[in-house]
């Protein structure tokens, strides 16, 4: 009798991927082909149409560069710095350059990062990491939120977290926050690749760290805290 043939686990995460990014870029593109097909109706505001066209394509766009930067960091892209980056500085660059996506909303930005606070990874991956977690607090926490970019050394690790006190999520979503292209209630309203997340995780984990989502302080919002070895 012949061996019953056993599945690839690879094979079949790679099935379901491909089936996921498909399902994600279906969505934008039937959006899209909807405003192109407005466009040619007698008295369309053509002008506002095309603005909303660019828009998804946008969307499309980057979830194709998030869809590629996942993929290389999951093949092994290393992350690992030849030395201790500072922390302060990429931090600094980050909020300020979110801090206007920020404003638009009200939110607060605080910074809560030691001068000497360093870590084993490589600057760009580090700026993709910091950059990751606030535009994912900017984007869901809600207007008026405060959002805080802390790192600080404790013991043997260092700690670096992205807190809000905005709408939150919901204690069973937490642990899922880190799948490809999950998306929990608060995220359903707002476009987002839903891959920011997964990005974070890779980055952290190959850096010999940890990742946790929390509840965010006094029980408000979200904290999602990084803890990599000193």
């Amino acid at each position: 009798m012949a061996e019953t043939e056993r599945s690839d686990p690879f094979e079949e995460l790679r099935i379901g991927f491909t089936a996921a990014v498909s399902h994600e870029l279906r969505t934008p593109l039937a959006r899209l082909l909807a405003l192109l097909d407005s466009a040619t109706l007698a008295g369309a505001d053509t002008q506002a149409l095309v603005t909303q066209a660019r828009e998804e394509v946008e969307a499309m766009a980057e979830l194709v560069d998030d869809v590629l930067f996942l993929s290389e960091l999951e093949t092994g892209r290393a992350v690992v710095a030849l030395g201790d980056v500072r922390v302060a500085p990429v931090v600094d660059e980050v909020v300020a350059a979110q801090r206007p996506s920020a404003e638009r909303h009200g939110q607060e930005l605080v910074t809560l990062v030691a001068d000497d606070v360093t870590v084993a990874v490589r600057p760009r991956m580090l700026r993709v990491l910091v950059e990751n977690l606030l535009t994912n607090a900017i984007r869901y926490a809600g207007d008026g939120a405060r959002v805080t970019v802390s790192a600080r050394t404790e013991g043997d690790v260092v700690l670096l977290s992205v807190a809000d006190n905005g709408r939150g999520v919901r204690a069973a979503e937490l642990p899922r926050l880190f799948e490809r292209f999950y998306r929990g209630d608060r995220a359903r309203t707002t476009h987002g690749t839903g891959l920011g997340l997964a990005i974070v995780k890779h980055v952290v984990t190959q850096a010999g760290g940890e990742i946790e989502a929390l509840p965010g302080p006094g029980k408000l919002g979200l904290e999602i805290r990084c803890t990599f070895p000193r």
